[in-house]
């Protein structure tokens, strides 16, 4: 083989390699235009609901919701998460629901009593939601430890980050989703609240 084609070989597998990570980095993120913005899937799948009852994006409307990928060996994930814990004390009571979405790397990721562990050591006090089947991962076609989705009152995602960083940029997502106007109740749920009424009055 001539010199000329190892030469030539070498400048594609460089090509590829650049390529790869590339393709690899994760993506920007951040603002979703309006008119691209879709409703949130719900939690799917979830093998354990820890720090928390089960918990349904459909009734958590009027309230903003921070979803976060996390596994508690990803460096990324520790180094993110104080973050995550400060927002959720800043802002539980203000209408910020933060869930923890535990999406396992390993195996042995998968243990309850592992999470738990973790749970208990890093003192995280928001709802953590177990993935193992990555039922939830899938639903919101995630590929990153960590990511960051929030979700406005109206329930539609409008906000995303990927791994570290831009953390004064997401709090300031989290300020502006919070002063929003809640949604106006369906007429559905109207109609449910005034026949409840009478029945609550005659208790």
């Amino acid at each position: 083989m001539s010199i000329r084609s190892n030469a030539v070989l070498a400048v594609a597998a460089i090509a590829a390699s650049v390529a790869v990570l590339t393709f690899a980095a994760p993506p920007p993120g951040g603002d979703v235009p309006a008119s691209a913005a879709q409703q949130a899937p719900e939690f799917q799948n979830i093998d354990k609901w820890l720090n928390s009852e089960p918990l349904k994006l459909q009734e958590l409307r009027g309230k903003v919701v921070l979803v976060d990928f996390w596994t508690y060996t990803c460096i990324n994930c520790l180094n993110h998460l104080p973050y995550v814990k400060d927002w959720n004390a800043k802002y539980k009571d203000k209408g910020l629901v933060v869930v923890g979405v535990h999406t396992p790397e390993f195996a042995y990721e998968k243990s309850t009593k592992n999470v738990q562990d973790a749970i208990k050591r890093l003192q995280i006090q928001h709802a953590v939601a177990q993935d193992n089947s990555y039922g939830t991962w899938k639903a919101f076609n995630n590929q990153y430890w960590p990511a960051v989705y929030l979700i406005d009152k109206q329930g539609k995602i409008v906000y995303s980050h990927f791994g570290e960083g831009s953390y004064g940029t997401t709090e300031k997502k989290i300020q502006a989703l919070l002063a929003e106007p809640s949604p106006s109740p369906s007429p559905a749920t109207s109609a449910a609240a005034a026949a409840a009424a009478p029945a609550a009055a005659g208790e």
